[in-house]
């Protein structure tokens, strides 16, 4: 699709992975994004999510893969601007796990097109890889990663026994990413996510409720919003998400190293801002992993 702006473009953000643009037509506002080759695979992945999930995904304009263009109608407002409800998370998790077991027949096909491999059998070298780098991090911290590794190892065969199907993973599922516009959710920004265990989506959803609505771990809706987000993928899961949200934690820091390497060295210190505070979150898991 073509369209015919009536005014300058506006830059809504520029970050080392991707730029915005807000492109003002005669009867609306779209966006174009431009996506950095460490997330190449992002156009085509919400394209195809689009299509098959239309009541859920972002609407998608036109796109071209091979320079990674995507052009996208506008969705509304995050629901940061509204506080980052819970109610809104009651409402769109169940539809994403609809989402994500629908996908578990494109696995073969997203992995083709770029969409990085972050599946339960790989996990264990990528963490060998993580303790390879230059982590901004103490000593003492490092040596516990180190001590964890052959306990890593054994939770994901434990996860991998469980029997969930791996799927897509939006990896970035936070308030800034859910847009609502009167009753309708959109789902946006692909750019982060893989294929990988499901369950470990809620990793960043949680977060953001923990640290921006102070909403404390014992707090009542987090288990509300995991039985939601369960109920469609059948009963008696709650030990098997538990595991899987612990080894996510350490998937999501995989995830940040692999963006990581991709950046610019001047950016790298704004960077390991946020990666210490996932890597600290990971860490945490070393001190009370969950049982097998």
């Amino acid at each position: 699709m073509q369209v015919q702006p009536i005014g300058p473009l506006e830059k809504v953000h520029e970050r080392p992975w991707a730029t915005v643009f807000r492109v003002p037509l005669a009867d609306r506002n779209v966006f174009f994004k431009a996506c950095a080759p460490i997330q190449w695979f992002e156009p085509r992945l919400t394209a195809g999510l689009f299509a098959r999930w239309p009541h859920l995904v972002t609407e998608v304009l036109g796109y071209d893969e091979k320079r990674a263009w995507l052009l996208l109608a506008d969705a509304g407002i995050p629901i940061r601007e509204s506080g980052n409800p819970p109610e809104a998370w009651l409402a769109v998790l169940p539809l994403y796990a609809e989402l994500q077991i629908g996908e578990t027949s494109q696995v073969h096909d997203h992995l083709r097109h770029g969409v990085p491999d972050l599946r339960i059998v790989s996990l264990p070298a990528r963490y060998q890889d993580l303790l390879q780098h230059d982590l901004p991090l103490a000593r003492v911290e490092i040596d516990r990663l180190r001590a964890f590794a052959p306990r890593f190892d054994e939770l994901c065969g434990e996860l991998a026994s469980h029997g969930v199907g791996e799927t897509i993973q939006h990896d970035d599922l936070h308030m800034v990413n859910l847009f609502q516009r009167g009753n309708q959710f959109r789902l946006l920004d692909w750019g982060d996510a893989s294929i990988s265990h499901p369950f470990a989506s809620l990793v960043v959803t949680f977060r953001f409720l923990e640290e921006f609505n102070k909403l404390p771990p014992t707090d009542p809706w987090f288990a509300r919003l995991r039985d939601a987000y369960l109920e469609p993928w059948g009963d008696r899961l709650q030990s098997t998400f538990g595991l899987a949200m612990s080894i996510g934690t350490f998937a999501r820091a995989f995830a940040w190293t692999r963006q990581r390497e991709a950046l610019p060295p001047e950016v790298t210190p704004q960077f390991d801002i946020g990666f210490r505070s996932i890597l600290r979150r990971a860490l945490a898991h070393t001190l009370d992993p969950p049982a097998l």
